[in-house]
């Protein structure tokens, strides 16, 4: 959780609040996506995390990756923006979210695999039609459009 986040927390408690993310879909060479099993709740989405105050949304994405997967972003490409219904989540804590998610997608990388220690679980390649069944909900509008326009 950011420090801004953790600010607004302090002040609004669990209600719902909106909040500006940035994210990476990794694509390797064979066309398959690394995708990260949260510790939070044991499901598969994509890298990143939230915006913090006068950080720039392409900074934030690849921190974000960095930490999670221990990966280095080369070029990334902007996939598109993402909000609305489909990204409201309450989060285990009860704390509530509307995300608007700024998601790009990276194809050059270097760097080994490292998940980060009390968030990500395990890290893993998969196909692009052969993902888990449990996809982080608020990942899956992004996931779906990425499958629909990378054929």
């Amino acid at each position: 959780m950011s420090d801004y986040i953790k600010t607004i927390r302090k002040k609004v408690g669990h209600d719902p609040v909106l909040q500006c993310g940035a994210s990476v879909i990794v694509v390797n060479e064979r066309g398959e996506l690394l995708l990260q099993q949260r510790s939070d709740n044991g499901s598969w989405g994509y890298h990143g995390g939230s915006v913090e105050l006068g950080e720039e949304v392409e900074m934030t994405a690849r921190r974000e990756l960095q930490e999670e997967t221990g990966l280095i972003a080369g070029h990334m490409t902007l996939l598109g923006v993402f909000s609305g219904e489909g990204m409201h989540w309450v989060y285990p804590n009860e704390d509530e979210v509307y995300n608007v998610d700024v998601v790009y997608v990276c194809r050059e990388f270097e760097g080994e695999l490292n998940p980060q220690k009390g968030e990500v679980t395990a890290l893993r390649w998969f196909a692009p039609h052969q993902l888990p069944e449990n996809i982080f909900p608020m990942n899956r509008k992004a996931l779906d459009f990425y499958l629909q326009h990378s054929e």
